[in-house]
């Protein structure tokens, strides 16, 4: 679908030759929240792969941020990746190095090379992301939000048209959940679109949004208004 910026059509989805999720159909619009759901190992995490270019798929009509998944070639995949944000419930921040230089890695390693842009756009997301004064800290030296708003600064550098979440409130209190699924609501809504797997059931009354449920090899829509 032209208006899609996620669009997958009868896509198989294989993890080493395991069929995980069959016909998978799904439509995505830009700064849409959906939350995926589905018991563990039921293909969460095997369809975000496939989205960020880590597992291939090879039969379907497979798109993401105008790039096609099924010709797309291993060398396009870092400019793929620079289309997305990724948001991990581990953080993988590099722990020898400030926030700041966490964000300059990335930097780097998408091909900016004018420092001043480079300290310009770290600032501009760390205070986006009420991290403006914690630049200078190491990653040891923040709470568990703060890393994860640090993950969530790193994720929209590049400007991402859309962010994968994978259980970004996993290790965190109900408190601290809050600010952030708040803070993932308002990206959203300034059009970046949220696709965010997650195991807490508990978020769907305070946060409505659309939800998409992996089970029995399947992804379908789950309605918001049955029980779950």
């Amino acid at each position: 679908m032209p208006d899609s910026i996620i669009h997958l059509d009868n896509v198989n989805i294989y993890q080493q030759k395991n069929l995980i999720l069959n016909s998978v159909a799904l439509n995505i619009h830009k700064g849409e929240f959906v939350y995926l759901i589905g018991k563990t190992g039921s293909g969460k995490s095997s369809l975000l792969k496939v989205l960020y270019g880590e597992i291939k798929v090879t039969q379907g009509e497979a798109k993401i941020a105008g790039f096609d998944l099924i010709t797309l070639k291993t060398k396009q995949i870092p400019f793929l990746r620079r289309k997305l944000g990724i948001v991990f419930q581990d953080f993988q921040l590099l722990s020898d190095r400030t926030a700041k230089d966490n964000l300059l890695f990335v930097l780097k390693a998408t091909g900016w090379d004018d420092h001043t842009k480079m300290n310009d756009r770290m600032n501009e997301v760390l205070n986006h992301v009420g991290l403006g004064t914690k630049g200078f800290k190491m990653p040891h030296e923040l709470s568990g939000g703060e890393k994860q708003r640090l993950v969530i600064a790193r994720a929209l550098l590049n400007h991402p048209e859309i962010i994968l979440a994978d259980e970004p409130s996993g290790n965190l209190d109900p408190e601290t959940t809050g600010e952030i699924m708040n803070l993932l609501f308002d990206i959203s809504k300034e059009g970046t679109s949220i696709l965010m797997a997650t195991h807490n059931y508990s978020l769907f009354e305070k946060y409505p949004a659309r939800i998409i449920k992996c089970e029995q090899g399947k992804i379908f829509d789950q309605p918001t208004e049955v029980k779950l």
